[in-house]
């Protein structure tokens, strides 16, 4: 498998899992079972009380997508070197468009507040210093498709997040997940990829703003040390006892120390049946399009887009007139001028 197609395989599983958590997003596990008669396992239309995505379509993807796709669109118009401040108003101007559709789903709680500030005229290192929210990693992945490990991948995940996520917690997720997908597209074994991008980051310098919640990277290492361990195989061999370690343990919500552990804990867990690994993350409850999202990108990275389905990935190509192709073929031709 090239690097085009592992680089589509991203970006696809992205989307595929935000669709999956569309409908569920922000709902209890009990409220999900309730709403839609048990766990997610296919695409779904939301309900008409689904807090962010009333009746929403089948299919279709949410913040997480269109906001990974802005950053593609402005590295690739960058060559690379991104323009924060044209990034930021570029996440703007898609909240705008949102807002005059009606759409209740909206910039994240510390985007918002960081965008905020920053039409204020606060400075962009000053802006996001208390983003410690997913927002950052869950559109992530493009960076990790636009460079290769090392230094250079580090410091576009930093710039990426630096107006709203610029605290230890978002650093350190946005890294992550771009890092995951970044070793993805060199190939090798999904588990041992992520390894790598957990040593990686314990590198890095302590970037960001300090802040008293728990360490991102940390946890991740913590999480599937405990599903490598005997008592985290007899613990979770169950999906459902699985899904009750998430909820009980890690935690599934928005804030990064959560959600990007419990997504890294899924896709390593269902390396091997990647669709499943989404649907199970969309059922959860809490930010399970998010989770879904980084998780998909992941798997994604590592066995390219067909391992969801074929039918799936047109499914929510077609829904959202996603430029899959073009995005991972500009990223791509980014990557490829920063090797040689």
């Amino acid at each position: 498998m090239d690097l085009l197609e592992r680089a589509r395989g991203a970006l696809t599983g992205l989307a595929i899992g935000d669709a999956l958590g569309m409908p569920t997003q922000s709902m209890s596990h009990a409220s999900i079972v309730k709403a839609y008669g048990g766990p997610i396992q296919d695409f779904r239309d939301a309900v008409d009380d689904q807090p962010i995505a009333p009746s929403m379509k089948a299919g279709s993807v949410t913040d997480d997508t269109d906001q990974a796709f802005i950053l593609a669109h402005r590295l690739i118009e960058d060559g690379g070197d991104l323009d924060v401040m044209a990034y930021a108003q570029d996440l703007l101007a898609w909240e705008q468009r949102m807002r005059a559709k009606g759409s209740l789903d909206l910039l994240g709680p510390s985007t918002k507040a960081a965008l905020e500030k920053l039409s204020q005229g606060v400075s962009p290192e000053l802006t996001g210093k208390y983003g410690t929210t997913n927002g950052g990693a869950m559109r992530s992945a493009p960076v990790g498709i636009a460079f290769a490990p090392g230094e250079a991948l580090c410091a576009a995940a930093r710039r990426s997040c630096i107006v709203t996520h610029n605290t230890t917690q978002g650093i350190e997720s946005t890294t992550l997940i771009a890092a995951v997908v970044s070793f993805g597209l060199e190939g090798g074994d999904l588990k041992d990829n992520m390894r790598k991008a957990v040593s990686l980051v314990l590198g890095l310098n302590h970037f960001g703003s300090w802040s008293a919640k728990a360490s991102v990277v940390a946890r991740v290492k913590a999480v599937l040390g405990y599903l490598d361990s005997a008592s985290g195989k007899a613990a979770c061999c169950e999906d459902d006892d699985f899904a009750a370690f998430l909820r009980d343990i890690v935690g599934t919500s928005v804030e990064a120390n959560e959600s990007v552990p419990a997504a890294f804990a899924i896709a390593y867990r269902f390396a091997d049946k990647p669709f499943e690994a989404l649907c199970l993350a969309a059922s959860l409850g809490g930010d399970t399009d998010t989770m879904a999202a980084m998780a998909g990108a992941m798997l994604g990275a590592a066995y390219g887009p067909d391992v969801f389905g074929k039918e799936q990935v047109q499914k929510v190509e077609k829904q959202n007139s996603i430029d899959v192709d073009g995005v991972a073929a500009g990223l791509i031709a980014l990557r490829n001028r920063g090797e040689q």
